[in-house]
């Protein structure tokens, strides 16, 4: 619920079993709307990894995109490549962050440049050779 973005669908489990395991590293990159402010401590906590209960997480990247002391609410960028169960919302809650929407604009380096909400497309050959590098 609540979360919205790209997504993979495909029958070869060869090919996403090397684009979702993280020994393969490959990131994931999304963009998060949370309730209130972030700290610098707690986006330094989520770089260097959090416990989310059964594991630490890996290194990730972060951005603040923008804080809005209207509706208090902050947007971040995550770049991941474990990519576990719901991992980026145990990241925040851990650090009792309430996550109103999540987006993933990125798989690799295939992104949704050009796709509206609900469209999708078949992935280019040069994107299927990207993502199998690893």
């Amino acid at each position: 619920m609540y979360t919205s973005g790209a997504l993979i669908l495909t029958d070869d489990g060869d090919f996403i079993y090397k684009i979702t395991h993280p020994k393969h590293e490959i990131t994931k990159t999304y963009n998060v709307t949370i309730k209130g402010e972030i700290s610098a401590g707690e986006v330094e906590k989520l770089k260097n990894g959090v416990d989310i209960g059964a594991f630490v997480t890996s290194k990730a990247n972060v951005r603040i995109l923008k804080y809005d002391p209207e509706t208090k609410k902050t947007r971040i960028e995550i770049t991941i490549h474990e990519g576990k169960n719901r991992q980026v919302r145990k990241m925040l809650e851990a650090l009792d962050k309430s996550v109103l929407a999540l987006h993933r604009s990125k798989i690799g380096n295939m992104d949704l440049q050009g796709l509206k909400l609900g469209q999708w497309r078949y992935l280019k050959a040069n994107e299927v050779k990207s993502l199998l590098r690893n």
